[in-house]
């Protein structure tokens, strides 16, 4: 499937394969149509998590140059963050050659902070906890000034911190963009309202996608932590007690809300938590009835992810579907609606 190479002007325009897992059914439609495939009572669930300038260019104390991006912050202020080997959002990650191997203590100077090395992590090498020399505010605006947003190669030009944002993004916790609410304008988000679809949200630390390293790739997604409002606990419960389906928007969203259930024994219960959840075959959903999200290729990660809510022979016939009719995939590509009726 070709991935679409720069973000929508207009992505509420896009189209949308509805697929309907039970049933084996599937039909084309538009992102526009979405107040009319769900169902007045539904409930819809977004990540408010805004996305961080995560990708930091710098260099050793050898000056050999390198990318720090960061992967989640740690309770004590530190970060985990994986490291690559020169070049620019030109070259694919799996193709830059490796990074130099760095012991604790090593300190690097990237986007204008300087870092050390606390500790290298299983189970690559690339894989650190660092610490900033900087913390509080003005941590946060050198990251800012000095950190952009983590690059794709397939894009025709380097991304600005604003093409990776949702409409709605608040807390500057993701570190690459929860993509399947990219095209979720207002004024759709309105026309759902306004069909009785209920809007909830929560907040998601979405991590790397990927790192071209094949041991840090078989690990991901690596713990994320998420925060759930006391009110989208009630909306989901009310939901879920009438009869309306719970659909995600994005596997951040189904890892918070599953992985919040199976650490309190089927109950979803608010606040701030770290789940481990890994979504794929043999995964039953408890919460969440059915899935927005983007489109993706037989033997991405992302497709294992979706096998939680349709078999897999569906899912390739579905994937072959889209790429006969020209859907785009990646970040900013086409959508998919995994709902039975």
């Amino acid at each position: 499937m070709k991935p679409a190479t720069w973000p929508a002007d207009h992505p509420e325009e896009g189209r949308l394969l509805a697929v309907e897992p039970r049933a084996r059914r599937y039909a084309d439609a538009r992102l526009a149509d979405l107040p009319t495939l769900l169902r007045a009572g539904d409930l819809l669930v977004l990540n408010d998590a805004a996305t961080l300038p995560a990708s930091l260019p710098g260099r050793t104390e050898a000056g050999e140059r390198i990318e720090l991006r960061l992967v989640a912050r740690e309770p004590d202020d530190t970060w985990t963050a994986v490291l690559f080997g020169v070049g620019d959002w030109r070259k694919r990650t799996e193709d830059r050659p490796p990074p130099p191997a760095l012991p604790v203590g090593a300190r690097l100077t990237v986007g204008g902070l300087t870092v050390a090395v606390v500790e290298v992590l299983p189970p690559s090498p690339r894989l650190l906890r660092v610490a900033f020399s900087e913390s509080g505010a003005a941590l946060w605006s050198s990251l800012y000034q000095g950190g952009r947003p983590v690059q794709y190669a397939h894009l025709v030009a380097p991304l600005s911190l604003w093409h990776v944002q949702t409409g709605y993004g608040g807390r500057p916790w993701a570190v690459e963009p929860p993509s399947a609410g990219l095209p979720l304008t207002w004024s759709l988000l309105l026309a759902l309202r306004r069909q009785g679809v209920r809007l909830a949200s929560l907040t998601h630390a979405a991590g790397l996608s990927s790192t071209g390293d094949a041991a840090l790739d078989a690990a991901l997604p690596r713990p994320e932590r998420s925060d759930i409002p006391a009110s989208t606990v009630e909306v989901v419960n009310a939901t879920r007690a009438v009869g309306g389906r719970v659909v995600a928007v994005g596997t951040t969203v189904v890892r918070a809300l599953e992985g919040r259930a199976e650490m309190n024994g089927g109950r979803l219960v608010a606040g701030e938590a770290l789940t481990d959840l890994l979504l794929g075959p043999g995964f039953v959903p408890r919460v969440v009835d059915g899935l927005l999200t983007g489109l993706h290729a037989p033997g991405s990660s992302h497709f294992a992810l979706l096998q939680a809510f349709a078999p897999a022979s569906l899912l390739k016939e579905v994937a072959a579907h889209a790429e006969a009719r020209g859907y785009l995939g990646h970040e900013f590509g086409d959508s998919c609606l995994l709902l039975d009726a």
